[in-house]
């Protein structure tokens, strides 16, 4: 199934699931998900579809057939395109996603003192 293989682990250590955590989540034993990831078993359609649908790719993307995935919507929440767009890079960007988890467990008047510290930063670096 292409690099159905790498693309699983990928997504799986990207969200920080250990096998036995996602073997848990999906409903299947850990040894299935340990197969999946190393090209010794490849999953029957629908627990790709199951898998598609937890890690909300399409199969296409999932199968290694093509590096951009569509995002799909789990409910009419992105009904803008820009929100759409950066909810998608923030999946696809494993730094955006670090930003975001210390935003929101940061306190605000923190986060804005490390703000202005990168603007500053990235306008010496721009000459600005």
């Amino acid at each position: 199934m292409g690099d159905f293989q790498n693309v699983f682990k990928k997504l799986r250590m990207s969200l920080g699931y250990t096998q036995a955590e996602l073997a848990d989540i999906l409903g299947i034993s850990r040894s299935r998900i340990g197969m999946y990831e190393t090209g010794a078993r490849e999953p029957d359609f629908e627990t790709l579809e199951i898998i598609a649908d937890f890690f909300n790719v399409d199969t296409d993307y999932l199968l290694g057939r093509t590096n951009k995935t569509t995002f799909i919507p789990k409910s009419d929440y992105y009904t803008n395109e820009e929100t759409a767009r950066l909810a998608q890079e923030m999946f696809e960007d494993a730094d955006m996603r670090s930003l975001f988890d210390m935003k929101r467990n940061m306190p605000p008047e923190r986060f804005k003192a490390h703000m202005e510290f990168m603007k500053n930063l990235y306008n010496q670096e721009n000459g600005q």
